[in-house]
């Protein structure tokens, strides 16, 4: 089962000649999914080549970085004959300002568009096999984050120690993997979690959108494959990341590490690093005993299943 993310843009509030604004897309098998929408950022997905079958717009804030695309999108989506209904969330008590934007260069799309207001704490999408759900986060206006988490797949199948057992092979062994006893011909039952072991964790994707550092994400990222944060600033800033609600790589880096992720992303980098994200990296680096990577636009990463938990 594929989880695949792809990096749209990637700068601070200044996009640069090599970083656009703020964009992340989500691909789950046949599910598509954006999470905010800088300026350009329908011709980013052109240029990534990831398709605008999106059901959901995730909106972590109201920053003119993270939701001036969403004209030209809706635009463009109208421009290729969409007919499937868009669901955009945005954080509660900025509904109003995102349908003033929709409508701020003419009429209604032909296709539904339904904007959602959410708060912190709730299941805002609930697909069977996974969720997304909001958590707080604290910036310089109302805000929340995103994760992406998938329910518990089935334990491991233990063929052997079910021919041991005597169960033929055929329909009995997929029945057992579904949690249902079987009958032997010598009238025996065969229970599931004989040959079946514990359920086996899905994976979790944590977006925080522009935030300083707090607990309420450390709590949403825990045990997660892969946590991407703000990491606007060096630790060299830290004063005006604390003045702009933003966190600083090495702060990102310690969230990460009290989480216990898999996987650090660092995103939303200023432009005074166009030149050398070497530093960010370094001091994320320092902070959490992990994989880190600065993305950059157009970066893909896919989200293994995690063996170790």
């Amino acid at each position: 089962m594929s989880l695949q993310v792809t990096f749209l843009g990637t700068s601070g509030a200044v996009p640069t000649t090599d970083r656009n604004p703020s964009g992340l897309f989500v691909r789950r098998e046949g599910d598509a999914m954006l999470f905010d929408a800088g300026e350009g950022t329908q011709r980013q997905m052109m240029r990534f080549g990831t398709g605008f079958d999106v059901r959901w717009v995730f909106l972590s804030h109201l920053h003119g970085d993270h939701v001036l695309g969403i004209p030209g999108l809706l635009q463009t989506m109208d421009f290729n004959e969409r007919s499937d209904p868009l669901t955009i969330f945005t954080p509660q008590g900025t509904g109003r300002s995102i349908r003033n934007l929709i409508y701020a260069i003419g009429p209604e799309p032909s296709y539904g568009v339904d904007v959602v207001e959410v708060g912190p704490g709730e299941t805002v999408v609930d697909a069977g096999a996974y969720d997304v759900r909001t958590f707080a986060t604290e910036h310089r206006t109302r805000s929340v984050g995103y994760a992406l988490v998938e329910a518990d797949r089935k334990g491991r199948f233990d063929r052997e120690r079910a021919e041991e057992l005597g169960v033929p092979v055929g329909p009995k062994f997929s029945a057992l993997h579904e949690g249902e006893p079987v009958e032997l011909e010598d009238g025996t039952v065969i229970e599931p979690n004989q040959v079946v072991g514990p359920p086996r964790p899905g994976r979790t994707v944590v977006y925080t959108g522009d935030t300083r550092p707090v607990d309420s994400v450390v709590e949403a990222a825990s045990g997660a494959d892969l946590l991407i944060h703000d990491a606007t600033f060096a630790e060299s800033s830290d004063e005006r990341a604390r003045e702009t609600g933003h966190s600083t790589a090495r702060e990102a880096g310690e969230v990460a590490d009290r989480a216990d992720v898999e996987r650090l992303v660092l995103t939303h980098i200023s432009s005074r690093y166009a030149g050398d994200t070497g530093i960010l990296k370094a001091e994320a680096e320092a902070a959490f005993d992990g994989r880190v990577l600065v993305a950059r636009d157009g970066d893909d990463v896919d989200v293994p299943y995690s063996e170790k938990r």
